[in-house]
């Protein structure tokens, strides 16, 4: 097992340096102030489904863009949660919104959603839980690795998704909730979708990493997880110094920390094929979900995306699933800033495009529900 461990390093150090040749295109944005004690404006919060407030840790952007701080059991550490309030949400007290959950990209932060403006809707709420730099949105194997306890499928659908409702006036129903990622995030919400199909109802997944079984996409996420800096980061978050990079993944941890083991021989990488969101007994439980992908085709990493993304798009029309699939292959159709690549000059026309079209499903479910 140990030259296993060495190869899976050995692949994730060349899909890296290939990946770390041409120029990172992430966007770039300035931090919004941040005022250190919430202004009374702001919803009040009480500890709950297995959160605790960490206090006096609320970061204020605006009367509608908060982000609180909490600590919980399945997590090591403290977690910032972003939170985007419509517009009308002070002013209408009877009214309950339907909520969006963004999943940021691997080395990011929930600060990266100030590069998608589309999100910050008065339409509906958007959550921004933090992802971790490389917890792909899994409940790992081990939990005694250098990041200590790793449940973030746990912390994401059991804890925070009901500490939200508990907390703001939410529509606390499926038809309701959706959730959204992209890169890592892009996994991430396919997955929790497959997953859990009673909490949402519409899915979202931009570049993401959603076919398990491309060696490609199993040696990124090697590489995230030995901490090998390419453009899957480089690229998948919004820096605010301009530089287009992000500062890695974190500690190193064992290859086999997530998933086990990526290998294919006698059964070792099981939980890869179990948790792959395109096996087709996972896609065959999202009838009845509203599914959407977008890809560019530009570059090594969305080279592989659109891959992974036609893959997931043939298998639902197998499977007589409906699905929207966009392709903006170098961008020229999405937007004149978008050149096809993994990055914020592409997934924010993309999310502009959706967004609306969420917004009108959301109005759709209130008319059925």
């Amino acid at each position: 097992m140990k030259s296993l461990r060495l190869s899976a390093a050995g692949t994730a150090l060349t899909l890296a340096a290939l990946a770390g040749t041409g120029p990172a295109a992430a966007a770039s944005t300035t931090a919004a102030p941040v005022v250190t004690a919430a202004p009374s404006a702001l919803p009040a919060f009480a500890d709950g489904h297995g959160l605790i407030l960490v206090p006096g840790a609320t970061e204020v952007h605006s009367a509608t863009d908060f982000t609180i701080t909490v600590t919980t059991g399945q997590l090591s550490g403290s977690h910032r949660i972003r939170v985007l309030l419509p517009g009308g949400y002070a002013a209408e007290p009877g009214r309950r919104w339907p909520v969006t959950y963004f999943l940021h990209g691997g080395g990011g932060t929930v600060d990266d959603v100030a590069a998608a403006p589309a999100l910050h809707s008065d339409s509906m709420i958007t959550v921004v839980p933090d992802g971790g730099l490389k917890g792909w949105y899994a409940d790992w194997l081990m939990q005694n690795t250098a990041l200590g306890a790793a449940n973030w499928q746990t912390f994401h659908t059991q804890q925070v998704v009901p500490f939200i409702d508990a907390n703001l006036r939410t529509v606390p129903d499926r038809s309701h909730r959706a959730v959204v990622g992209l890169s890592m995030g892009g996994y991430g919400a396919l997955r929790y979708a497959e997953a859990r199909p009673d909490l949402f109802g519409h899915v979202a997944s931009l570049s993401g990493g959603i076919d398990f079984g491309m060696a490609e996409i199993r040696a990124a996420v090697l590489a995230t997880e030995l901490n090998v800096t390419g453009a899957w980061c480089a690229a998948s978050t919004s820096t605010p110094s301009g530089t287009g990079r992000c500062t890695g993944y974190g500690p190193s941890t064992d290859s086999d920390a997530i998933f086990g083991s990526p290998y294919p021989v006698f059964g070792a990488d099981h939980v890869w094929n179990e948790v792959n969101p395109a096996a087709g007994t996972n896609l065959a439980r999202l009838a009845g979900t509203d599914i959407t992908l977008y890809t560019g085709s530009q570059g090594l990493v969305d080279h592989y995306t659109e891959i992974a993304s036609a893959t997931v798009k043939a298998r639902l029309d197998q499977l007589r699933i409906p699905s929207r699939f966009v392709d903006y292959g170098n961008g020229s159709s999405l937007a004149p800033g978008c050149d096809g690549g993994h990055d914020y000059g592409c997934w924010a026309p993309a999310l502009a495009d959706y967004v609306p079209r969420l917004s009108a499903a959301f109005a759709a479910g209130d008319r059925t529900s």
